[in-house]
């Protein structure tokens, strides 16, 4: 395996497997944050600029790709448009790892990161492709799917109503519509 992927794959998984949820995931820390930018800032610019097509064929080296571009992204670039960057080619990453059943190699938690950028996007048949592969997640490891294919729906839902994710909006430079508006001071609209 490519050098540079395992350290992407052991930073973000640990030493699995098995493999446990990890808290940094998905709160906010400017220190996590800071120590992927100054552990990888080089690659996240590299895979930016879909330089990392060498990773594609194997699905562990692939899985670290679509991470680079989803997941380092978001917390490199937290607040800023340069945070959704890589959402295209994590995409496009992730549908190839699916539609070849690389995702079906992996472990259940790894594979709740392929099956992220299909919920990140903006799209409505990439929604429903999402809670589709959530959806066979929890019926095949109820321990690591039934939580994320709640939060599928939801954002599956949010696509469905505005065609987009209005707490984007700012951060995209975006207009708000007054539906929007109304709807982003509910609790649980952001993600």
């Amino acid at each position: 395996m490519d050098a540079q992927a395992r350290e992407v794959l052991q930073f973000w998984f640990g030493d699995g497997p098995p493999y446990a949820d990890r808290p940094e995931w998905f709160r906010k820390s400017d220190a996590f944050d800071r120590e992927i930018e100054r552990r990888f800032a080089p690659l996240i610019e590299t895979a930016l600029k879909d330089g990392l097509q060498a990773w594609a064929g194997e699905a562990h080296t692939a899985l670290a790709r679509v991470l680079v571009l989803d997941q380092f992204t978001r917390n490199v670039y937290r607040n800023t448009p340069r945070a959704f960057a890589g959402d295209p080619l994590a995409l496009a990453a992730a549908q190839a790892m699916v539609s070849g059943g690389q995702d079906r190699s992996l472990a259940p938690v790894q594979r709740v990161f392929v099956y992220l950028p299909f919920e990140h996007a903006e799209d409505p048949a990439a929604q429903d492709t999402s809670v589709q592969l959530f959806g066979a997640l929890a019926r095949e490891a109820p321990e690591a799917g039934s939580g994320w294919l709640d939060y599928a729906r939801r954002h599956q839902e949010i696509v469905a109503r505005f065609g987009r994710f209005p707490h984007r909006n700012t951060i995209l430079g975006r207009p708000s519509t007054p539906e929007e508006i109304d709807f982003l001071r509910q609790p649980g609209s952001s993600f």
